[in-house]
């Protein structure tokens, strides 16, 4: 029959239609592929995806920076913390579960070098080198066992009167103090850009990053890649500018923690004052401490 499924042969066999063979092997492969499927245990379900661990960056992390200037008997001025009270902050600390890591180790988790920092993680840094740092400061973290890192500006080192000396930092840094920059001769970055040219500003921001690390690495040794802004004072172009120096972190008075929506070119940093004791010192602790201006 011709035009049907079914054409005699001269010898009264009946023969499939060369078209109709394709049809019927594709309808029975996929009657074999279905009972495949079907007699696979979890062939229907989807694969299960295993997840890598998410990158440290992503991880919590909660760790305020304390950030002190100088000690003393008294208070003289309004960076001046009573070396009583920092010893006070100090027994705090220890007796309520918190643990001073050193700045590099908050560091390198931003930079994706390291995991993120234990609950209960604190960092202690100064800035300006002061002398109480070197008669104060040092035999109170020797007694509490805690890690400082000193922000230095160069040009006041065994030069001012208020400042510690170089063979000073040498002893601080074998005691296990980090040495890092606060540019050379800590200039005030916002006057400076309206008083110089656009060249100006250029030149004296490249010897101010430069000749800081320059000058510490030369006579302390080590690697200094950590800047501390004068008066907290950065932007876009400064930040460009130390990045370009080669520093990796650097770090404002912006008064909270530093948490994973942080950039590590500008982490931030509570500046304390005498004042900050009893549960003052504890809220700051606890990131529950009232924003506040305070004058630098």
């Amino acid at each position: 029959m011709v035009g049907g499924c079914i054409i005699p042969s001269k010898e009264g066999e009946k023969k499939h239609a060369p078209e109709v063979l394709p049809q019927m092997k594709f309808r029975i492969l996929l009657l074999l592929l279905a009972a495949v499927l079907v007699s696979t245990p979890g062939a229907q379900a989807a694969t299960p995806v295993i997840k890598a661990n998410p990158p440290a960056i992503t991880q919590g992390v909660n760790v305020p920076i304390l950030l002190y200037h100088r000690f003393g008997p008294t208070v003289a001025d309004g960076m001046t913390i009573k070396t009583s009270v920092f010893e006070e902050h100090l027994k705090y600390l220890k007796e309520n579960g918190y643990t001073v890591i050193p700045l590099r180790k908050l560091v390198d988790y931003y930079l994706r070098r390291g995991p993120a920092p234990a609950p209960k993680s604190v960092v202690i840094v100064e800035d300006d080198a002061h002398k109480s740092v070197f008669t104060d400061m040092l035999p109170l973290a020797k007694k509490y066992n805690v890690p400082v890192t000193v922000f230095v500006y160069p040009s006041a080192i065994s030069n001012a009167k208020y400042a510690m000396t170089w063979d000073q930092l040498k002893i601080l840094k074998k005691s296990g103090f980090d040495i890092q920059s606060h540019t050379f001769w800590h200039p005030n970055f916002k006057r400076d850009k309206k008083k110089m040219t656009p060249a100006e500003f250029e030149k004296s921001v490249h010897i101010q990053l430069k000749k800081s690390r320059d000058r510490l690495e030369a006579q302390l040794g080590g690697k200094v890649d950590m800047l501390a802004w004068p008066f907290g004072i950065q932007d876009d172009y400064l930040l460009k500018k130390a990045s370009e120096a080669g520093y990796v972190a650097t770090f404002t008075i912006q008064a909270h923690h530093a948490n994973p929506t942080d950039q590590v070119m500008k982490l931030p940093r509570y500046l304390l004052i005498n004042s900050d004791q009893g549960k003052s010192f504890a809220r700051i602790v606890e990131g529950t401490a009232p924003k506040r201006n305070v004058v630098y």
